[in-house]
């Protein structure tokens, strides 16, 4: 049995397979149109998602909606309703895509797939809870899902045992700790639904001034883990903004703009939200705990994503394990849709096994080595083919001369993490690796922090961390025994000067407090990336390389080998790794374009 989730008409747009209660291939849109948080309806990853399955649209025998549109519908109507007539403005400006699709799932799947069978709609909550549930290794669990908004869930918790899941508590919309966190995000200079990362990365810049003013003016938080927002300060419900003068008010000024300097205040405020945002996670799990007894906790939600909070909901517990859905977000619903549907829907049982039936996410397209040929010899681009093990030293050699390195091979991750396959990879132990991708490779902020993959078996030596992490989704300190003894002068520093201290022996994946967002990886998920650390290791005595997504500030992770190629182009990089064949930058022939990466990069 072939079920097809998906998700559209929001942000990361997406579509999964699922055949038998397995997974088959996920993949988000953004990947295939190059525009990034794409929320069109996904026909480039359905029909990617069909083709590494082998089926066609008369062998769908169901198609799962990740939520219910006309709830939705419901929701921003009486929205604008009770804000008359301050709300018409977004009426206007919501109700056309409504009418022409958004409330038309069926019709837009019978017009762009053929397709006219059963069409099923999960709540928007409970595709985030099965796709946090069933994909994990566990018998029973708890389940927490945050993120902006559903239909008018926000959050919510349950149970999952077997095949079933209960949900059991939810707050509604205005209140959401995943807007709270937008509204300082856009506060910030950031866009809201993609800068969220960049505000939680900020925070160890600042000092934690405001979270008091927060907690007295904004977000009223319950002992039983539930909070309420106090919607005087925001325009999110009725505006084209998150927020207004009595929130610029509150905190000094008006909202930073975008690419102008940052101000220590904003860092400030960065910190004191994830202060907050924190708290009232790690509130919500005791409270998820104490109801329902369970020892193992399921993450989904685009609040699932701060992984910051999660590395202290791991080490604090109550819970003895997490797992989290590394497609957290939105895109995530689309793969929860179809589990839910199969386990469901169709009432069909629920085998676990020690280790995540997702793998490594793992899940999207790949490219043949005849086809990665047939692509370079096309466009006459120069190249050196080697086999695995020649390809595992040379690349493990180039790394330790500090050339930062595009490596493609595989099928695309599924989620919003790199993890060794579309993946920008480089020396931690440089001091100046951090500076280099961020200006030269990414065309990001200096700020921004880069993460390691750790070979699994040698996490607990280098980070304050024994859990795996194989989604990037966990925070945790750079152990002790490899942090630099900071001089008094190093120990005053403050806002962006931090980033002038080296504060261990792998400076580039140490973030200014000394932590970094650890990513895992096993053999069996990813053989050939895992070789490569080990050799380098091997070289060095260091089981850790840099990981970034194979990307610049503003478009999508790659996807396929002309994605690949042109990025590398387009940026500083030495070497191009694509499956078994190298490119060096030094053999490519020089592009006449010259670019001014603020005007083509823009802001995420």
């Amino acid at each position: 049995m072939n079920i097809l989730g998906v998700s559209a008409f929001y942000h990361d747009s997406a579509a999964a397979l699922v055949r038998d209660g397995a997974i088959v291939a996920a993949a988000q849109e953004e990947r295939f149109t190059r525009i990034k948080h794409d929320s069109d309806w996904p026909e480039h990853a359905i029909a990617s998602c069909m083709k590494i399955g082998g089926v066609g649209a008369g062998d769908i025998d169901l198609v799962a909606f990740y939520d219910k549109p006309f709830h939705k519908f419901v929701r921003l109507l009486k929205s604008f309703l009770n804000e008359a007539p301050l709300g018409y403005r977004l009426f206007l400006h919501a109700m056309p895509s409504w009418v022409r699709a958004k409330l038309m799932v069926p019709d837009v799947l019978e017009r762009e797939l053929e397709y006219k069978g059963k069409v099923v709609f999960p709540e928007h909550h409970e595709s985030h809870a099965a796709s946090a549930f069933y994909p994990s290794p566990f018998d029973d669990a708890a389940i927490l899902t945050m993120d902006a908004i559903g239909e008018w869930t926000t959050a919510s918790y349950g149970a999952g045992e077997g095949n079933r899941i209960d949900i059991l508590a939810e707050i509604k919309f205005p209140h959401s700790l995943g807007l709270l966190y937008s509204a300082f995000t856009a506060y910030c200079g950031f866009r809201v639904n993609s800068g969220e990362y960049k505000l939680m990365g900020l925070a160890p810049y600042g000092e934690d001034k405001y979270s008091g003013l927060i907690r007295d003016k904004l977000i009223d938080i319950k002992d039983d883990g539930s909070f309420r927002i106090n919607p005087e300060y925001f325009t999110y419900i009725v505006g084209m903004r998150m927020t207004g003068r009595k929130f610029d008010a509150l905190f000094g000024g008006p909202p930073r703009a975008p690419e102008s300097p940052m101000e220590q205040r904003y860092m400030d405020i960065a910190r004191s939200v994830q202060v907050v945002t924190e708290e009232v996670m790690l509130n919500a799990a005791r409270h998820v705990y104490a109801m329902t007894g369970k020892k193992k906790l399921c993450l989904a939600g685009g609040v699932a994503l701060n992984c910051v909070a999660n590395g202290r909901l791991l080490r604090e517990g109550p819970f003895e394990d997490l797992w989290i859905q590394p497609a957290a977000g939105d895109a995530g619903g689309a793969l929860g849709a179809a589990l839910f549907a199969w386990h469901r829907y169709f009432d069909k049982p629920r085998q676990t096994a020690p280790r995540s039936p997702q793998g490594g996410s793992y899940l999207g397209p790949e490219w043949s080595s005849d086809e990665i040929r047939e692509f370079l010899e096309a466009r006459d681009i120069p190249f050196t083919y080697l086999d695995d093990a020649e390809l595992i030293e040379q690349t493990a050699r180039a790394l330790t001369q500090e050339k930062v390195v595009g490596w493609f091979q595989g099928r695309m991750e599924f989620g919003p993490r790199a993890l060794g396959n579309r993946s920008i990879i480089g020396d931690p132990r440089s001091p100046a690796m951090q500076k280099t991708m961020n200006l030269k490779i990414k065309y990001r902020e200096s700020f921004r922090p880069f993460a390691p993959t750790v070979l699994a078996d040698k996490v607990g030596e280098w980070f304050d961390m024994e859990a795996e992490s194989p989604y990037m989704l966990l925070v945790a300190d750079v152990a002790q025994k490899h942090r630099r003894v900071l001089s008094d002068e190093e120990r005053a520093r403050k806002g962006l000067d931090l980033l002038n201290t080296p504060r261990s022996s792998v400076p580039a994946i140490t973030h200014v407090d000394g932590s970094a967002r650890i990513q895992t990886v096993r053999r069996e998920d990813n053989p050939r990336y895992y070789d490569l650390i080990a050799r380098f290791n091997g070289l060095t005595g260091v089981p850790i390389l840099v990981n970034t997504s194979f990307n610049v500030r503003g478009e999508p992770i790659v996807c396929s080998p002309e994605d690949a190629y042109r990025c590398f182009m387009r940026t500083e990089m030495e070497w191009l790794v694509l499956g078994n064949f190298v490119l060096d930058k030094r053999d490519q022939p020089e592009t006449e374009e010259k670019h001014d990466w603020r005007k083509e990069f823009p802001p995420d």
